[in-house]
């Protein structure tokens, strides 16, 4: 009984701070984008495909090569969460204390729908940026390609909240501290650290000295300061990956 009470303690208040967290994460995205890597990776793909729209007959071949690679990696997730997930069901029938594994299996289950609508985003994003050049489509195709991320992303985090159920099976204690270890690492990883990364103006500055580069290059300047404005820009940036 006392295991019992203490499971009906700890599993709802670990519970309840991963999703507080998440529930902060989302509205830090959208009041603060640039505070965290998901904003700051959404904003990125959309000048990359500034970038790949300003020249689709150069450009085209290296677009559908990444998008491919995004629709594999999410083929991939599909495959193990529905492949685990039968396992699991498997197993919930035929064993009587079926309560956490259902929950195991319906994290599973959100992750591989969701890995799903991230290929059907990307590959309908590999058709989008080999057309030609149009209104509106460069706007389109950033909108689809961080749709297809949204999905990969809350496909992922399915799998981190299979993660406390999985170990609930240990005891509630198990639970408990997975929840609090899973928020702390995901903090290092979702919120960035520096305030001097600012891709959103990146763009802007090389626009910028790409005229100052013309306008060199039209009053007789010579190459080495050319080749300084060129690179400038990724000398002062701050180079930022995640998960």
């Amino acid at each position: 009984m006392e295991m019992k009470h203490l499971e009906y303690v700890m599993v709802p208040l670990g519970f309840t701070v991963l999703v507080g967290y998440h529930l902060w994460l989302i509205i830090t995205i959208y009041r603060s984008p640039k505070r965290t890597v998901i904003g700051i990776n959404a904003e990125s793909r959309r000048q990359w495909v500034a970038t790949i729209v300003s020249d689709p007959e150069k450009n085209a071949v290296l677009g559908v090569q990444t998008i491919r690679n995004n629709i594999m990696a999410s083929t991939l997730m599909a495959t193990t969460t529905i492949t685990v997930g039968s396992l699991i069901s498997v197993f919930v029938g035929s064993t009587s204390s079926t309560g956490k594994y259902r929950y195991i299996l319906l994290c599973f289950l959100v992750a591989f729908l969701c890995n799903v609508q991230s290929i059907r985003y990307y590959a309908h994003a590999s058709f989008l940026v080999t057309l030609p050049a149009g209104e509106g489509r460069k706007d389109y195709l950033a909108a689809i390609l961080n749709r297809g991320s949204l999905f990969w992303s809350i496909g992922l985090r399915a799998f981190y909240f299979a993660i406390p159920f999985f170990l609930w099976i240990f005891g509630p204690l198990s639970m408990f501290f997975s929840c609090y270890l899973i928020v702390f690492v995901l903090y290092f990883l979702d919120f960035t650290r520096t305030s001097s990364y600012d891709p959103y103006g990146y763009v802007q500055k090389e626009e910028v000295n790409n005229k100052d580069i013309e306008s060199v290059g039209q009053s007789g300047g010579n190459n080495f300061v050319a080749n300084s404005c060129i690179h400038s820009p990724l000398l002062e940036g701050h180079i930022m990956t995640s998960n």
